[in-house]
């Protein structure tokens, strides 16, 4: 009597585990539905969960992922090799943006800075193809997806607020 309550309660936390998965699946924001404040904020977590620092310096130190550091330069990454200059240092950037204002420079820069290089990481549509016109090779917009994922926006997010002055 006592094992089958056990094996009750194990496969009730089971079932509870599984829902919430389901949950949290559910709770990603697809690039086209992202809700903008002001065209410059994005407050709502794009995964519903926090992310997560550590794989957000992952993220950002990845030449295959964001790369942030191709573009800018953080102190606090003193053994991350070559970085950049193109784009202002990161240093302290979590005293100067709010996370939603963040959240927004990492899902498409261009709408608080118009005239920026930094790339759209979390966008599918929109985008100018001059490889159709000039070369024949653009990528197929049916299947061009965002550079990051949805999970990856929000563990950057996570390290950047890391970087307070």
């Amino acid at each position: 009597m006592k094992l089958k309550a056990v094996t009750g309660l194990a496969i009730a936390g089971i079932a509870l585990a599984g829902i919430a998965q389901v949950g949290a699946a559910a709770a990603q924001v697809a690039p086209a539905d992202v809700a903008w404040v002001d065209d410059v904020q994005i407050p709502a977590s794009l995964t519903g969960a926090p992310g997560v620092a550590a794989d957000g310096a992952t993220v950002m130190t990845t030449a295959a992922q964001g790369n942030c550091v191709a573009c800018h330069q953080v102190s606090a990454m003193p053994t991350v090799q070559f970085q950049g200059n193109v784009g202002p240092s990161l240093d302290g950037v979590a005293s100067r943006w709010t996370e939603a204002e963040l959240r927004g420079i990492l899902v498409d820069a261009k709408h608080m800075f118009p005239e920026t290089r930094m790339p759209s990481f979390y966008r599918a549509e929109g985008f100018i193809r001059p490889g159709d016109r000039f070369t024949g090779r653009a990528a197929d917009p049916a299947t061009f997806g965002p550079l990051l994922t949805a999970q990856q926006i929000e563990d950057t997010l996570a390290y950047l607020m890391t970087l307070t002055e």
